[in-house]
């Protein structure tokens, strides 16, 4: 344990934004499992509502700083692409 007040301060701190990042990552990645399981349904109207919940999702992820710009923008384009691929 650490034994100088700023030190201290940091554990609780890094440990509240750890708790943070977690949360908005389970959240992300629930949101991907919903477009691939539309993907998989071959529902390309709920493949789009939930392409475009999942957009929402990781631009706020992406705006609090948990996720890279770039990596927010590669993800979302990978999953509009194989939305798009669904006949229908």
């Amino acid at each position: 344990m650490a034994n100088i007040k700023s030190a201290k301060k940091r554990i609780l701190t890094n440990a509240k934004r750890a708790a943070r990042n977690k949360a908005v990552r389970s959240e992300v990645k629930t949101s991907v499992k919903k477009v691939d399981a539309a993907i998989a349904a071959g529902d390309k109207a709920a493949a789009q509502a939930a392409l475009q919940n999942l957009q929402g999702v990781m631009g706020k992820a992406t705006a609090k700083g948990v996720y890279k710009k770039n990596t927010h923008a590669r993800k979302i384009s990978r999953m509009a692409m194989a939305v798009n691929k669904i006949e229908g």
